[in-house]
């Protein structure tokens, strides 16, 4: 079921850079991931002037392949004094001495903050669409993530628990964050807090094998031992309490940012559920026979 969202936005919502730019077109970089992916889903190809260091990361970048052909910014303030854009799109938590520097120079900055819901992710594609002039893309873009909701919602009926979401070295996602929201729309809970992280952390090998969540939320299905941070998911004793039938993988590129990814990370999650809720199905139907 996500493959066709995917495609929606792939080619429905990207498609439309190739209409007319309006008259509020401008000359606009990024220097920050997430802002990369907004700018490429909502702008001209024109109007792009440039995009941040890692913006064509396919590990974390849902449109690292749309990104190449936009030139590749340093993020820091000199490349972009020479290109003198009309505005630079900006992470709030990004550096600061680069956002200052521009600043004093007379080129705009806008900043976007780390959503923390659908809510304010659906708030700041709006916004940047209307930075770009092109309301109606960001219009269709949440439109989209709307109708992912509703399923979303539709299915958070037929299964609750709760999930853990962890990543490399141990890092635990807290309860406020966007991910969290979106478990929340499938009827899951953050199992963060159980930990005492409720704002996020790292958690250690005997707490995480203790929390004993319904599920395991991570990245990959098969990760490959390629450093300390991910031997830890190998563990043998993670892999003893979380087998794959108690695990949901989501790439980390649908959840890392928020924006036209988002309907694609709903309909994996809810997909996730309905795999869930029909072994639940299946297995209370043994027990009665």
């Amino acid at each position: 079921m996500a493959l066709p969202v995917i495609g929606l936005i792939s080619l429905g919502v990207i498609g439309l850079l190739s209409s007319p730019a309006s008259a509020a077109a401008k000359r606009i970089a990024s220097i920050n991931m997430c802002t990369d992916q907004l700018l490429i889903a909502l702008a001209d190809p024109e109007q792009i002037v440039g995009l941040g260091p890692y913006a064509r990361d396919p590990r974390l970048s849902w449109l690292a392949q749309e990104a190449e052909q936009f030139p590749r910014l340093s993020g820091e303030a000199e490349d972009l004094l020479m290109l003198a854009p009309d505005v630079v799109l900006a992470g709030r938590y990004g550096k600061r001495a680069t956002r200052e520097l521009l600043r004093a120079q007379n080129v705009p900055v806008e900043e976007f903050d780390v959503p923390r819901t659908i809510d304010e992710v659906k708030a700041q594609i709006s916004r940047a669409g209307e930075l770009v002039g092109h309301p109606e893309r960001s219009d269709a873009i949440i439109a989209a993530i709307d109708k992912a909701a509703l399923r979303a919602r539709q299915t958070a009926s037929r299964w609750h628990g709760r999930v853990l979401a962890l990543s490399r070295r141990g890092w635990v996602t807290g309860g406020d964050s966007l991910l969290s929201s979106l478990l929340q729309t499938v009827g899951l809970s953050n199992a963060a807090s159980d930990l005492g992280l409720a704002y996020g952390g790292f958690a250690s090998l005997e707490a995480i094998v203790a929390a004993r969540p319904d599920l395991l939320l991570v990245s990959e299905q098969q990760p490959q031992a390629e450093d300390q941070g991910k031997a830890l998911l190998l563990h043998p004793a993670i892999q003893q309490a979380y087998p794959q039938t108690r695990r949901i993988v989501v790439p980390d590129q649908l959840t890392v940012c928020g924006g036209p990814m988002l309907p694609a990370a709903l309909d994996r999650l809810s997909d996730a559920i309905e795999q869930i809720s029909r072994r639940h199905g299946v297995a209370s139907a043994a027990a009665h026979d």
